[in-house]
């Protein structure tokens, strides 16, 4: 049977994630695999949610497996407001915080709109934005010529070059946003994720009124619970939340509840103490292994915090088609050009440090050196 008559027009503005469809067909414990985003499984609290879990069922019990509100439950809501300065009315809670891109540009976009992003671009964010059939530009080649809905950055560590945007760029953002009318998603699932230099301040701080801050608790905590959170206007978070209404009614309950106990007893600060070391020594690592191996002309950032980082190859190379001729090698990376809205830049790639056992990463690295080189 044929099913192509039933799907909507949507359907031909999706895109596959490279990322995803590496997991689907290969073992990455087989593998040396700089691929993905994932955090290292060490940092994952797992004794702390044990206590947690068992406080959380005997102070909430049944309210904590019950549906709850669509803003999430008030106390991570507190908790987080606390944290980072923000009235509690400020804050919306996500089923993660990709969740977070994807209903801000289902709230904001219609089919055509302009979204700017900065490129490269985190893949999953473009995927959302082509999902919903907007016109995405690139902030650094736009004439603003026509309105522009929102520009979407990611303004520490970025995914995928590990670059931080400076204080004055954040600011030219700002004034841009200001002088051209339009808002400002701010990505920040790796802000508390720094081992070097000076936190800058966040574009939210800047401009709370046109900007839509999403954090995530993946990174710093345990991607398996879905959270995350938007800091934004009140009005902005009311459409939000209705639009939230028909997705997936309210986010997970118990997973709230002991995030909330997590963050607010100063558990994740003291988790996220020795998370900041296990990946500093792991970057610096993977810093040292690229200087040893990498053959003469591939060049890489040098991230001040995060989890990746971003190779650029000789002109000529295409690390689209070398990457089959990688994964049969053993190793794994993503393309970088799958970050570029124009698919450019094919002699990128990115990689991931936090993910790989550090007694592995030295083999993997000069794996792919010999793969680059050969």
């Amino acid at each position: 049977m044929k099913y192509d008559k039933f799907f909507s027009e949507d359907v031909g503005s999706f895109m596959r994630s490279p990322v995803r469809e590496i997991f689907k067909k290969v073992d990455l414990a087989s593998i040396y695999s700089f691929a993905g985003g994932y955090p290292d499984a060490a940092t994952f609290p797992i004794d702390d949610i044990r206590r947690i879990s068992a406080q959380v069922l005997e102070k909430q019990g049944a309210k904590s497996l019950q549906y709850g509100a669509t803003q999430g439950v008030p106390e991570l809501r507190q908790v987080i407001a606390r944290r980072y300065g923000v009235p509690v009315e400020n804050v919306q809670i996500t089923t993660s915080s990709q969740q977070g891109i994807d209903v801000c540009t289902r709230v904001l976009a219609d089919p055509g709109d302009v979204i700017l992003t900065t490129s490269p671009t985190y893949l999953g964010a473009l995927q959302s934005f082509r999902a919903y059939r907007a016109d995405v530009r690139t902030l650094e080649d736009f004439a603003f010529d026509r309105p522009v809905k929102f520009c979407y950055v990611i303004p520490d560590f970025q995914n995928p070059s590990g670059e931080t945007m400076t204080l004055a760029q954040r600011q030219a953002l700002v004034a841009l946003a200001r002088e051209h009318e339009f808002l400002i998603v701010e990505d920040s699932p790796y802000r508390e994720l720094r081992y070097s230099g000076e936190s800058v301040p966040t574009i939210y701080s800047l401009a709370p009124e046109r900007t839509l801050h999403l954090g995530s608790f993946s990174k710093i905590f345990a991607p398996g619970f879905r959270l995350g959170w938007i800091l934004g206007p009140v009005e902005l978070l009311d459409q939000i939340y209705v639009c939230k209404q028909s997705l997936d009614l309210c986010p997970p309950i118990f997973d709230q509840y002991i995030a909330a106990e997590f963050m607010g007893s100063g558990a994740l600060d003291a988790n996220l103490q020795k998370s900041i070391a296990l990946y500093r020594a792991k970057r610096d690592k993977m810093l040292s292994l690229l200087e040893q191996y990498m053959p003469q002309g591939v060049s890489w950032t040098h991230p001040e915090g995060g989890l990746f980082l971003f190779l650029t190859l000789p002109e000529g190379f295409d690390t689209v088609a070398l990457y089959d001729r990688a994964l049969s090698a053993g190793v794994a990376y993503v393309a970088g050009s799958f970050f570029f809205v124009d698919g450019s830049h094919r002699n990128t790639m990115r990689l991931n440090f936090s993910f790989l056992d550090a007694s592995r990463m030295e083999a993997g690295i000069r794996l792919l050196a010999e793969v680059i080189g050969g």
